[in-house]
C-alpha cells in the first residue's frame, strides 16, 4: 500500500492551515511529523484520515483517489494525545470494541485481541478495568484498540505527550518494535526532536503548514536542507550567527571573525548564517583550530548529568550544552569555543551551502 498526498492544501477562511504538501508513505514504514504546536501536524493527519477534506490537491491510496472518501469508509486507525478508554469495560472489551462494531465473529475477535495484547504486553491485564491500570498501561490499551483493527494506516497524534517521563521512555523504547511487527503505515506526530531521533524511520519537518524537508530521520537531522529544518530539528535551540563574507574572512559586527575552511573560501562574498548545535559550543578548546570568543553568562541550568549555559555574545544569544555540573554566576564573563568543522552555513535565502563533517554510524 502507498499513501500519497499530492499538492494538498487546507484553507480556513483566508488562512492556509496546510499549504502545498506532497508526501508519499509506503506500507511497513514509520513516518514522523515533527514541528511545534500549530505547525499543521494534526490538520495533516485529519486530512490523511478523511476527517477533513482538502481545499485543493488530492489524496491517493495506491492508484485510487480517496480525497472525498469519509473516514468510516477508510481502513484507518487513530490514537490521540488524550487517550480514551471506556471505564465500564475491561481491557479486553476496550480493545475488542471496534471489532464488535464491525460485527466480526467471536473467534476472530479473540485471535486479534490476543495477538495485539501479546504485542503490547497487556495479556495479563485483559480482565482488569482501565481504572486499575497505570498511565502507560492505559495508553497501551488505547494503542491496542487502534492496532487491533489491523488498519493499513495508523495515525498517532502526540500519543505520549501526557505521560510522565518514565512512562514516555518506556513506551518510546517499545514503539519501534511494535511498528515493525504490524506492516502498517504509521504516521507519528511529535514536537520533540529527541523523540523523532529515538523512533527513527523517516521525518517530515513542518513549519506553518508546509513541509520543509522529508527523508530518513538521521539524514534530516544531519543534513537539513534549509535553516528552518535545522531549527525545527534542534532542542535546545540551534545557535546561529549572522555573518558577512568579504574576501578571506567571515565577520560578525567586527567582533567575531571566523576562519574559512573546507568549502568556505569558495563561497561568493555576501551575507550568510552560520549555525551549530549547543553540544558543539564548548567551555574548553576542543581542537587547535577552535575559535575562542568572549561571552556573558545569562543563565546556567544544571540538570546533574549536564549543564545548559545560556550566553550572550555581542548581542547574540547562544546555548552551550556541556556534560557534568558547571556553575557560573549570571553576568560573569567566560570564554566559549566554536569548532569550525561543526558549522552549517546557510545563504541569504536560508539554503544550506556548507555542511559540517559529521560521522554517522548506521
Amino acid at each position: 500500500m502507498h499513501l500519497s498526498l499530492r499538492q494538498v492544501c487546507k484553507k480556513v477562511g483566508n488562512q492556509f492551515h496546510i499549504a502545498d504538501v506532497s508526501l508519499t508513505f509506503t506500507a511497513g514504514t514509520l513516518n514522523i511529523l515533527l514541528g511545534p504546536t500549530l505547525s499543521g501536524k494534526t490538520s495533516l493527519m485529519r486530512l490523511m484520515a478523511g476527517l477533513d477534506r482538502p481545499t485543493s490537491g488530492s489524496i491517493h491510496v495506491d492508484d485510487r483517489d480517496v480525497t472525498g472518501v469519509p473516514v468510516q469508509k477508510r481502513n484507518v486507525a487513530m490514537v490521540y494525545q488524550q487517550f480514551i478508554n471506556y471505564p465500564n469495560l475491561t481491557v479486553y472489551e476496550n480493545i475488542a470494541s471496534p471489532l464488535r462494531l464491525a460485527r466480526l465473529p467471536k473467534h476472530e475477535i479473540d485471535r486479534r485481541v490476543d495477538k495485539v495484547a501479546d504485542l503490547l504486553k497487556l495479556a495479563p491485564l485483559l480482565h482488569r478495568s482501565p481504572l486499575e491500570l497505570s498511565g502507560g498501561q492505559q495508553q497501551r490499551t488505547a494503542l491496542a484498540r487502534a492496532l487491533v483493527k489491523e488498519a493499513a494506516l495508523v495515525l498517532l497524534d502526540e500519543p505520549l505527550a501526557n505521560l510522565d517521563y518514565k512512562l514516555r521512555e518506556e513506551l518510546r523504547e517499545e514503539l519501534p518494535r511494535i511498528f515493525t511487527a504490524t506492516g502498517s503505515i504509521f504516521v507519528y506526530a511529535t514536537t520533540e526532536p529527541s523523540e523523532a531521533l529515538l523512533l527513527g524511520g523517516a521525518t517530515a519537518t513542518l513549519h506553518e503548514g508546509r513541509v520543509t524537508q522529508f527523508g530518513p530521520t538521521v539524514d534530516v537531522y544531519n543534513r537539513p536542507e534549509n535553516l528552518i529544518s535545522a531549527e525545527l530539528f534542534s532542542d535546545p535551540p540551534l545557535n546561529t550567527l549572522p555573518v558577512t563574507k568579504l574576501n578571506n574572512s567571515m565577520l560578525y559586527k567586527s567582533q567575531v571573525e571566523l576562519p574559512l575552511i573546507d568549502r568556505m573560501p569558495e563561497l561568493p562574498d555576501g551575507t550568510y548564517t552560520v549555525a551549530f548545535r549547543p553540544h558543539h559550543l564548548f567551555l574548553q578548546r576542543p581542537s587547535p583550530a577552535a575559535i575562542g570568543v568572549r561571552a556573558e553568562v545569562v543563565i546556567a541550568e544544571i540538570t546533574g548529568s549536564e549543564s545548559y549555559i545560556h550566553v550572550d555574545v555581542a548581542g547574540v544569544r547562544w546555548v552551550l550544552l556541556a556534560p557534568g555540573i558547571h556553575a557560573h554566576e549570571v553576568g560573569s564573563a567566560i570564554e566559549v569555543f566554536l569548532e569550525p568543522t561543526t558549522f552549517y552555513i546557510f545563504d541569504r535565502h536560508d539554503r544550506l551551502v556548507v555542511s559540517p563533517k559529521l560521522q554517522t554510524t548506521r
